[in-house]
């Protein structure tokens, strides 16, 4: 009897601490950071080596988060979360043979598959890492209307001793009960992200450069910046994954307020002169007010982000102080000066700049890396803040993944 009450009172404390987790889960945003997270308990509660997610788009698997404890650096920037990989769903692959049938798929050993399996083992990753894959869970991310909206797949189960073993039914059943729950949460973070780029829809049928692919490129990169900015500062990782949560989605609004502007100034196929360009200047207050009624901490950074992402460290940006006279905004001369800025704003400053002269508009072409490397270099403690700077050069690989993944 104490052993079957040990086991009752083992099994409730886990199911209490899914619960937990997904409660957690439902105070996040972002969908990179919800993900981030399912994955994380999904293999503690395995004590799993590795793991990756696959998200449903557009009728195919579409890789979009992956951790290994033995091969990336824990808690560092990884650029294999922007790898841009998809699987055909069928049943050829482990992962699409499951989103295929809904089924979990259980396997104790990949080198050794049962030849009656239709899908096989694909082992390049092993054999480019050094990795070795062992034991697999592969479990269908099902909502309550029993929709597929990706894989979790979580690799090489370990003991308490750190042996790797097979995934016990206990673990399975652990694992298939989180994974309804998590199905929840990334059904959530992918509709609020959703609305995020259906905003930023309506700026692009205004502005032809402000395309979906810019702001989630902007996005990503002033998450990514902040997270290696962070770290070097010596932050917490907690406290970094939740600010990053929110810091992804208001930078992607950065532009929000081009809304406000006359079609003769953004689409003008040239450059625009002075009293055009004081005009455009607006936009950055127009973004403002429509996160001026902030109610979440999301719409405040948002409103931030979109103030101030012109403004620059040497006080020379814009639009510093303001008011209002004729129905018109009017910017002050001197913008704000280096701290005065909130750090998000300063590194979507860097984010939105690295972007803009990466890529092709009607009054200049695409300019090559070096040459925008050498003007950040050359900013550093001018435009843009040295810490940020230094971040960014830090994680340029990352910067690099994420230009290639919204290409």
């Amino acid at each position: 009897m104490n052993n079957v009450s040990s086991t009752h009172s083992k099994s409730r404390d886990a199911l209490e601490k899914v619960l937990k987790i997904t409660g957690e889960l439902n105070k996040l945003n972002d969908i990179d950071t919800i993900l981030d997270k399912i994955l994380e308990e999904a293999r503690k509660l395995a004590r799993a080596e590795a793991g990756s997610i696959f998200l449903v788009e557009k009728n195919k698997l579409k890789f979009r988060y992956v951790q290994n404890e033995l091969l990336y650096q824990k808690d560092s920037n990884n650029k294999d979360i922007y790898s841009d990989l998809t699987i055909p769903i069928n049943t050829d692959s482990i992962v699409g043979y499951s989103a295929k049938t809904g089924k979990t798929l259980i396997i104790d050993d990949a080198y050794n598959l049962d030849d009656s399996h239709p899908f096989t083992f694909n082992s390049s990753f092993d054999k480019k890492s050094g990795f070795r894959t062992c034991s697999i869970m592969t479990v269908p991310l099902k909502t309550h209307q029993n929709r597929i909206v990706g894989v979790m797949q979580i690799i090489n189960s370990k003991n308490p001793d750190g042996i790797i073993m097979p995934f016990n039914q206990e673990i399975q059943n652990y694992i298939s009960f989180f994974a309804s729950h998590a199905s929840l949460a990334i059904e959530r973070g992918i509709m609020t992200r959703e609305i995020i780029l259906r905003m930023m829809k309506m700026a692009e049928l205004r502005d032809p450069n402000e395309t979906g692919t810019h702001v989630q490129r902007v996005g990503a990169y002033t998450a990514e910046i902040y997270h290696r900015w962070a770290l070097n500062k010596g932050k917490k990782i907690e406290e970094i994954k939740k600010r990053k949560d929110i810091i992804r989605l208001s930078a992607m609004l950065h532009d929000v307020g081009k809304v406000g502007i006359a079609d003769a100034i953004l689409k003008k196929p040239g450059r625009l002169n002075e009293q055009e360009y004081n005009i455009m200047k607006q936009h950055t207050i127009f973004g403002w007010q429509l996160f001026e009624n902030a109610t979440s901490e999301l719409d405040m950074l948002s409103r931030d982000i979109a103030l101030l992402h012109h403004e620059k460290w040497n006080g020379k940006g814009y639009p510093g102080s303001f008011h209002k006279e004729n129905g018109l905004f009017h910017c002050m001369e001197k913008g704000k000066l280096g701290e005065e800025i909130p750090i998000e704003a300063r590194i979507c400053a860097l984010a939105d700049v690295f972007d803009a002269l990466g890529s092709k508009r009607v009054y200049k072409e695409k300019w090559p890396d070096s040459k925008i490397l050498k003007i950040i270099k050359e900013e550093r403690g001018n435009h843009f803040d040295p810490d940020v700077v230094d971040a960014f050069f830090q994680i340029l690989d990352v910067i690099k993944a994420i230009r290639k993944r919204y290409n």
